[in-house]
């Protein structure tokens, strides 16, 4: 039996020409939260479907659950498309049970469920209401608990957060942590990084096609150096005051901003110490994962735009 519940091994996908998906290889630990991060355009959708086996790769394969072929396991994945889409006619308690019984969940099983689930959501008011009268977030609030209704091992989410107010948004939250609390393994989709940092185990970054980076949030943030803000006691003279800081460091009122890396931590306190001019302020914090994304987006795309310049270039004098 594997540690994981998604194995996705070099995964690639062609439309035409282009190259949507480059080698994209996606680990899973069972029982997770990990995030697929990445610009819009990027191959988000597209490797997700591949993982499922929604569309076929052309080149690398899926495993899931255990190694299991993706279509052999369908029923134990809930699945949320970017695309969404219900009914319209149906009402909401309906709509969700199904959801369920296209998974092979017993239709009353499936009533009692979207009931208890609309209801531990603040959502008991509209059980019996029509998809078409709906607000955009409602709704897609309901397509996401029928993808889960049937308590599947595995849940795949694209962009399941775009659509929605802050208060959905934090409903949505609560459920992605309950459902991992229950044994779930939580696999989705985002360009937000603020949901990714408090939700997610693991992540992948994923920039014009291809992987640029798996681990931790903190191994992500880890990639730049920290960020310092210090306000001396006495003001004094700003010049011996820069002396004792890193290069770079720049003054802004009465508090110096500056980078330093892990190891410049307790080198920097000792001078700050030691130069008589006391703190009157301090905080030394990482950058926040949006911060990391940027500067791994960029340096693609700077690595990118060189290589197209490079080749013009040997066009040019072809």
């Amino acid at each position: 039996m594997s540690d994981f519940s998604v194995e996705a091994t070099r995964l690639t996908k062609y439309f035409g020409d282009y190259k949507a998906v480059d080698h994209v290889s996606l680990a899973v630990p069972a029982g997770c939260i990990y995030g697929v991060l990445g610009p819009n355009g990027a191959g988000k959708t597209t490797s997700l479907r591949m993982t499922l086996g929604i569309i076929d790769p052309d080149e690398g394969m899926s495993r899931l659950l255990g190694g299991h072929k993706p279509q052999s396991v369908r029923s134990r994945i809930g699945y949320l498309p970017e695309e969404r889409g219900l009914y319209p006619g149906m009402k909401a308690r309906e709509a969700i049970a199904f959801m369920g019984a296209l998974r092979g969940l017993d239709w009353s099983e499936g009533r009692r469920r979207a009931a208890t689930f609309m209801t531990e959501l603040g959502l008991e008011r509209v059980i019996d209401t029509k998809i078409r009268k709906m607000s955009k977030g409602m709704a897609q609030m309901i397509q996401l608990i029928g993808s889960i209704v049937h308590a599947p091992d595995l849940i795949v989410l694209d962009e399941p957060f775009s659509g929605l107010d802050p208060v959905n948004q934090e409903r949505l939250e609560m459920l992605v942590r309950r459902e991992r609390d229950r044994g779930a393994t939580i696999l989705f989709s985002t360009h937000v990084m603020a949901h990714a940092e408090r939700l997610c185990d693991r992540i992948a970054i994923i920039a014009r096609s291809q992987r640029r980076f798996e681990g931790t949030v903190d191994e992500a943030r880890a990639l730049l150096p920290m960020q310092v803000r210090y306000t001396p006691r006495d003001q004094g003279d700003p010049a011996a005051i820069a002396a004792n800081l890193p290069a770079g460091a720049e003054r802004h009122d009465d508090a110096w901003h500056f980078t330093i890396e892990d190891s410049d931590v307790e080198p920097l306190l000792a001078r700050i110490t030691a130069s008589g001019h006391g703190v009157a302020g301090l905080s030394i914090s990482r950058p926040a994962l949006h911060d990391a994304f940027v500067h791994i987006v960029r340096q693609v795309d700077a690595s990118f735009d060189a290589d197209a310049a490079g080749d013009a270039i040997e066009e040019a004098s072809a």
